[in-house]
């Protein structure tokens, strides 16, 4: 049952300026809140806030006139006609904040924060959709998990919902402990802890430190829910009992973890799991394959019934469960005489993603005439030795494609590193390797296309997704 069709007010003005301390000069009802006035629908409210390269008070009435009710502002924009409808505050991003602890304090809902160095939004979707089977659920859209995102997705958490999901992002230290604290959530996981984002950290022993902030503001009997495979399970738990956690609760592999597989079966599709959740033996299957996702899926289970939903029920709703765009959704792409199958893991990457895509490749078969093709760009925020990050992924990688295209500086040490007959061309963008990557692809190939949001790998999706490809008739997205 998702929020996503709900029409009933989310915020009356009396409401939001209660919540802000602000000034209405008239009086609405909101039913969405919004910060992108390109993406306002009639009946949003729409908070102007001021960022490194924009100002949204230009945009108030570009917002208003697709239908806004209203638009948070700390002054009246010039180019605003008499009587606009404002709601005037201080600063408006300290406002979003305020409607965000207002929306936070008025519910009932249980509320789970999901962050982790690999594997959080597709967790999150994941577990959005498991719960949304058995109550109103509420998430945060897309990867909405920094300063701004989470703010915006609890203020648009209706008061009815039953169930409230958040991921919550970071790439420098303190960051995650005052989105905690807003968040409030009654379950905390995190997926794993990775050597990402090693720009801005010295260790991987700073990223798991921290990751754990997300503690920062579980509620009283909250539970941590956290890989007990991974190397900083121990220092976790200790973190989350120091931090308050009422209990810690393992998911993985290792003998005695609460949500435990005992068996996994990949398929083309998805995979076939035997886990033991809470000392129930239970048998389920998920519609996305890779270890990755049956792990993860662990961690969905774990925290699904920690905040009180049905074991079973959960468990059934993940044979629903894609894997979303850019995190490894699959499309059958039709040439004249065939087609090819398109990986589109284009939105992030890490080593750890990396490894765990490459495996997810080198167990699908191609069709008779068909390559397994790597289409990569750069991981971002490595730090300097980034290059040499990037070429250890060699052996992985020849392991699993026959082929490989690359993009980027860094992308270039992989290239190098492989052996000669993998190599299909290298470019120093995305943009620039496109023209190769149309020519190589032939009927039968399972193509696989990485990096980071930055390297701009979805460029090539895109393009291979619009008939971009010659003779190509038509392309169809499962």
């Amino acid at each position: 049952m998702s929020l996503s069709n709900k029409t009933d007010p989310l915020w009356l003005s009396n409401d939001a300026v209660a919540a802000t301390n602000g000034r209405s000069t008239t009086g609405w009802n909101a039913t969405g809140v919004t910060i992108d006035s390109r993406a306002v629908k009639p009946g949003d409210l729409f908070v102007a806030i001021k960022g490194p390269n924009f100002d949204g008070h230009a945009y108030a009435g570009d917002a208003l006139a697709k239908g806004a009710v209203a638009a948070v502002v700390s002054h009246k924009p010039d180019n605003l006609p008499p009587g606009a409808s404002l709601l005037v505050v201080k600063d408006p991003l300290a406002a979003l904040e305020d409607l965000a602890r207002a929306a936070r304090a008025r519910t009932t809902a249980r509320v789970a924060a999901v962050t982790g160095s690999v594997g959080k939004t597709s967790t999150k979707e994941a577990l959005k959709l498991v719960l949304a089977a058995q109550g109103l659920t509420h998430a945060s859209e897309g990867s909405l998990n920094n300063h701004w995102g989470v703010p915006l997705s609890l203020a648009r958490l209706p008061a009815d919902a039953a169930y409230g999901v958040f991921e919550l992002g970071m790439n420098h230290a303190g960051e995650l402990t005052p989105l905690s604290k807003l968040v409030r959530p009654n379950v905390a996981i995190i997926t794993t802890i990775e050597a990402v984002h090693l720009e801005f950290f010295d260790s991987v022993d700073d990223i798991a430190s921290a990751k754990a902030e997300v503690f920062a503001g579980l509620e009283k009997n909250g539970v941590a829910v956290l890989n007990q495979d991974n190397d900083y399970f121990g220092y976790l738990t200790r973190q989350a009992l120091v931090r308050g956690a009422a209990q810690v609760v393992g998911f993985g592999t290792a003998k005695g973890a609460w949500a435990q597989l005992l068996s996994y079966e990949p398929s083309e599709t998805g995979a076939d799991i035997h886990a033991e959740i809470g000392g129930k033996r239970i048998r389920f299957t998920i519609g996305a394959p890779g270890r990755h996702w049956a792990l993860n899926s662990l961690a969905v289970l774990a925290g699904a019934v920690h905040l009180g939903a049905d074991l079973d029920a959960s468990a059934a709703a993940l044979a629903s469960m894609t894997a979303p765009k850019g995190r490894g959704a699959r499309h059958s792409i039709a040439l004249d005489d065939g087609a090819f199958t398109l990986i589109d893991e284009s939105y992030n990457a890490s080593p750890a993603a990396m490894r765990a895509a490459f495996s997810v490749l080198a167990a699908m078969q191609p069709a008779p005439g068909g390559r397994r093709i790597a289409i990569l760009g750069d991981m971002l925020e490595l730090g300097t030795d980034s290059a040499a990050i990037h070429a250890s992924l060699a052996p992985d990688l020849a392991a699993a494609a026959a082929m490989v295209c690359t993009a980027g500086r860094d992308m270039g040490a992989l290239y190098e590193a492989l052996p000669r007959e993998m190599r299909a061309g290298h470019a120093t963008k995305a943009e620039d390797l496109l023209p190769l990557v149309r020519k190589l692809i032939r009927p039968g190939d399972i193509v696989m296309v990485k990096g980071s949001h930055g390297s701009r790998m979805g460029l090539i999706v895109d393009a291979l997704l619009v008939a971009s490809l010659p003779n190509k008739s038509a392309a169809n997205g499962h």
